[in-house]
């Protein structure tokens, strides 16, 4: 059972690295060449100018400058269900968010002024497919894992130490992005983490207890 889950996850991670390779050849070509000087024509102003105030200031993933795409997506793909993509376009589309939404379009287009690994304009829609797959993935992680937690399969001990490694890749993930995390805030994350999965296995103790009860009767 254990080597089936592990086979279909990896069996969706490869389709998800297809799809980007695709995604970003259908999107890619257009935009590139667009935006190509004219031969023998200057331009009249630097490219550069182009690139929006807020895309030119955006500060996270630098300490992914001079990564690979395919090297960023394996190290994901053996601790979680994202694909790079995913992971740099959900980043993005909280960074991005305005009253009116997520800027979808500025997103794409200035891609890859914003990640590193990221080699190639989006269109609006691709953008949105990659935050709609990552939102589903976390969701349906979440139900395992909150299952896994109610069943009483792990022990208390157990389950403290799956949320101990979940959280170290979670940290590691915030600290790449640039987030500054203090020891403080570390520390309170975990204890508030802990208390709810405590009450988690508490509730889900007595539920059982509850339906045990009503069987005898």
């Amino acid at each position: 059972m254990d080597e089936d889950g592990a086979n279909a996850a990896r069996v969706d991670g490869d389709t998800e690295s297809g799809a980007d390779d695709a995604g970003a050849d259908d999107t890619g070509g257009p935009d590139a060449t667009d935006d190509a000087s004219m031969p023998g024509v200057p331009d009249p102003d630097p490219q550069e100018n182009d690139v929006p105030d807020d895309v030119q200031k955006y500060a996270r993933f630098k300490k992914m400058d001079g990564a690979q795409y395919d090297r960023v997506n394996d190290f994901l793909r053996e601790r979680t269900y994202i694909t790079a993509r995913e992971w740099a376009i959900a980043r993005l589309c909280s960074d991005f968010r305005t009253e009116t939404g997520v800027e979808m379009t500025k997103i794409g287009e200035n891609l890859p002024d914003l990640v590193p690994f990221m080699t190639d304009t989006y269109t609006p829609q691709a953008v949105n497919q990659a935050r709609a797959s990552f939102e589903e993935k976390v969701r349906m992680a979440g139900a395992t894992f909150l299952y896994g937690a109610m069943c009483d399969f792990f022990t208390a001990e157990e389950l403290d130490d799956v949320m101990y490694e979940a959280t170290e890749v979670a940290k590691f993930l915030l600290e790449v992005e640039g987030v500054d995390l203090s020891v403080e805030d570390e520390l309170e994350a975990e204890e508030r983490i802990s208390s709810v999965m405590r009450e988690v296995r508490e509730a889900s103790a007595e539920l059982r207890a509850e339906d045990v009860t009503e069987a005898d009767e």
